[in-house]
């Protein structure tokens, strides 16, 4: 019954999650608070996960969840289960582009299209700067007097130091993440062994 359930769940965060990976970040909070499969703070070390690993983001964080409910099947469902509306909308969408391709009323459609999907990657990137903790938004919503007592400096120095990196020596972003990585690991690790 869990891989009936994962592909469902996967079929319908694939079919409505227009706009790319980041767009399902809403459907996977919800999904979380659902189902409980995995808590909703494990939703930016799916992210970091998935960004480092070849492949579509969407899809990642599908096999992702999938395995870690239900082992290498519930990874395959989870992923088909993602993969499939697309699929079956291109070929839908392929029979018929010609007859299509010049109305007005599916470029009005698309053209709507554009800012829902803004939205959804606005309030997914709001929520993984709520769990990364960038900002103590209790602190900041109590009105903290100063700068420092609502915001995390390292973080915010370390994000500074990346990005102007990034500008700067133009790498690959494979070496920032890998960078990002062990700095996260040490600094995981680091209070144990205090």
């Amino acid at each position: 019954m869990i891989y009936l359930q994962l592909f469902w769940e996967f079929f319908q965060i694939g079919l409505f999650a227009v706009g790319g990976g980041m767009a399902t970040l809403p459907f996977l909070q919800r999904l979380s608070e659902s189902t409980g499969w995995f808590p909703p703070s494990l939703i930016t070390d799916m992210i970091a996960i998935s960004e480092s690993t070849p492949g579509p983001i969407g899809i990642n964080m599908a096999t992702y969840v999938g395995f870690t409910v239900a082992g290498v099947p519930g990874g395959i469902l989870a992923t088909l289960g993602e993969i499939l509306p697309s699929i079956l909308i291109v070929v839908l969408v392929s029979k018929s582009l010609e007859r299509f391709r010049s109305s007005p009323l599916v470029e009005g459609a698309f053209y709507g299209l554009r800012p829902a999907v803004t939205g959804l990657i606005a309030a997914a990137g709001f929520d993984v700067l709520k769990k990364v903790g960038l900002i103590d938004w209790n602190r900041l919503l109590g009105q903290a007097q100063t700068l420092a007592g609502w915001v995390d400096l390292p973080k915010i120095i370390f994000f500074i130091v990346i990005f102007l990196c990034i500008r700067k020596f133009k790498k690959s972003p494979v070496v920032y993440i890998a960078i990002a990585a062990v700095v996260g690991i040490v600094l995981q690790f680091a209070p144990m062994q205090q």
